[in-house]
């Protein structure tokens, strides 16, 4: 018998902690006795919820499995009242990536991943097995049967199986268990992809997404409730938790198949077979009219930038155990806005500023990054570094005799700076933040051990271009409450500049940012190689000069701290590039 009763379900739109089995099934039992208080009879969580994603090599040690498996079955055990479909790594014959089924207070059924994504940030094929195929499970409720088409992540990212076999085989909705990384404008993109999923496969959608910080990575949350014809029913906020409820009409869906050529049945024979992995009885659906789910608001894209990158940052000092974060606060736009992600990820009175001049700093950078951190209300250290200069020109005059000053000097002054925030970090046990750009990464245009050194790169993979638009945006965001903008007009219209000697610019040593960024852009994070970036119109002298500052820097990205992915390309795990390498293309 088909279903025409309404649907009640939620999307537990959690942060997990990976590796923290118990602590995540603690969150998820706390979420199903909220969902179940809200009404609802079916509760998604995120793909791997139980573990975390990625667990990575955590995947390879068996007692981590065997544990995951004892958590989720005392998991299960408090699954009553409702269905819960909850994301864990199984172990069987092999590792899946898999969807367990709780209800009636045990694991009714698992359903296992059938794509296996193994580009940019994934690598699941190192470690899983793929599934089948596509699955059902049937929601008894009285006299009224619903059929529910089961998938994880990246089964629908691609049209077809297993979502079209699902709804081929009679489901009316089908859901999504996700942990889809976020990169700039990744959430519309994929909202467009669920609503046209919806409409191919005349069938309601429910897309559970993960949120929160792991590593470089972060998830955005944005999870979704469609119509069979694409239209968002309920959609939860970006970049935090949330417990989404919404209710959808399966029989809607169901009498539009009907008038849909495509799905009449007689083209169903000789279909795929689609197992019905359980049935799962429920009190009759609750009479009344369907009460309409939550629709947040899409952030403009700086917003949605921001959001990600103080997310990231709050969960990767959370999640290690910091207290406290310091950083090196120049009076330049990149510590600028690295200060201001801090203290809106922390507080002000988790954020240590720490002010290093030195002879080739000007009093106009000394002066605003005292003024930053006035604005900020942070703790500011000064700690001047010309008597350690002194120290090691000494140490090394009679070395160096008869050299000229040169890039040798510039960079003591930044491994000065980078000794003295490690010192802070070893003595207190505060985590060392770093400022570098993803322009100024791409070519090298840093100092190892100096301005690179420490435990996260918070805006590594921001192009100077950006860093700009960002500071630009949160000085509005400040006007708008009526508060004074953290960074002062100054610091955004000086010109970039080290201040490792005297009068130096950036530019003097690179291609002004808007061009090196448009160049960085397509070379970097598409793999465009001379011939295409001149036919961009590019100068070639320039784009011959980055492209060999980009290959000759890789051994010093190699060594930077982990920083968070905001871009369809980060270095890292998306951009693989040995470091001995003779082609120059």
């Amino acid at each position: 018998m088909s279903s025409s009763a309404p649907l009640r379900l939620a999307c537990a739109q959690i942060d997990v902690r990976v590796g923290d089995l118990a602590g995540n099934a603690e969150k998820i039992a706390a979420r199903m006795a909220q969902a179940r208080e809200a009404g609802a009879e079916l509760v998604l969580f995120p793909e791997l919820a139980l573990s975390g994603y990625p667990p990575e090599d955590l995947l390879l040690k068996e007692h981590f499995l065997a544990e995951a498996r004892v958590v989720l079955e005392e998991l299960a055990a408090r699954a009553t009242g409702l269905v819960a479909l909850v994301g864990f790594p199984e172990r069987a014959l092999d590792v899946h990536n898999a969807l367990a089924v709780l209800g009636d207070g045990h694991v009714q059924a698992v359903y296992r991943k059938v794509h296996l994504p193994n580009y940019g940030v994934f690598d699941e094929r190192r470690y899983f097995q793929a599934g089948e195929g596509g699955a059902l499970i049937e929601l008894v409720r009285g006299a009224d049967e619903l059929r529910i088409g089961l998938t994880i992540c990246e089964d629908i990212w691609a049209p077809g199986p297993p979502a079209t076999d699902e709804a081929l085989a009679g489901a009316a909705v089908i859901v999504n268990l996700s942990a889809s990384p976020y990169h700039a404008g990744k959430g519309l993109e994929r909202e467009r992809m669920l609503a046209q999923r919806a409409r191919d496969n005349v069938a309601a959608f429910a897309f559970c997404n993960l949120v929160g910080g792991q590593d470089e990575l972060v998830f955005d949350g944005h999870s979704l409730v469609l119509d069979h014809e694409g239209r968002v029913l309920a959609r939860a906020a970006q970049f935090d938790e949330q417990l989404l409820v919404a209710t959808v009409q399966p029989g809607a869906a169901q009498a539009a198949r009907l008038r849909d050529t495509r799905l009449r049945p007689p083209l169903r024979r000789g279909l795929p077979r689609v197992d019905t992995l359980a049935r799962v009885e429920l009190d009759e659906p609750a009479p009344g009219p369907p009460r309409p789910g939550t629709v947040a608001a899409l952030l403009d894209p700086e917003a949605e930038v921001y959001a990600a990158l103080v997310l990231g940052t709050r969960d990767y000092v959370e999640k290690n155990g910091f207290a406290q974060v310091v950083l090196g606060l120049s009076g330049g736009i990149d510590s600028a806005l690295v200060a201001c992600l801090a203290v809106d990820a922390l507080g002000p009175e988790r954020v240590t500023l720490v002010v290093m001049p030195s002879p080739h700093s000007s009093p106009e950078t000394q002066e605003d990054a005292r003024e930053i951190a006035r604005r900020l209300g942070a703790h500011r250290l000064e700690l001047p570094i010309e008597p350690m200069m002194r120290a090691y020109d000494v140490a090394l005059q009679e070395t160096f005799e008869g050299r000229e000053a040169d890039l040798t000097e510039e960079n003591l002054q930044a491994r000065i700076r980078g000794n003295l925030l490690m010192a802070l970090s070893n003595k207190f046990g505060w985590l060392v933040l770093t400022t570098g750009n993803k322009s100024e990464m791409s070519v090298g245009y840093s100092t190892l051990y100096g301005d690179s050194a420490g435990g996260f790169a918070v805006i590594r993979d921001c192009p100077k271009t950006l860093v700009y638009r960002l500071a630009e945006w949160r000085a509005g965001q400040a006007r708008e409450q009526g508060q004074e903008p953290p960074v002062p007009d100054a610091v955004v219209q000086r010109a970039p500049s080290a201040e490792l000697r005297p009068d130096q610019r950036d530019d003097d040593s690179l291609p002004p940012y808007p061009l090196l960024d448009a160049i960085l852009a397509p070379y970097v994070e598409q793999d465009a190689g001379r011939e295409q970036l001149e036919a961009r119109g590019l100068p070639a002298d320039e784009v011959e000069r980055v492209i060999a500052l980009v290959d000759r820097a890789e051994y010093k990205r190699r060594q930077a701290p982990p920083g968070i992915r905001i871009s369809t390309r980060a270095f890292g795990r998306d951009r693989r590039m040995p470091i001995t390498n003779a082609y120059r293309g």
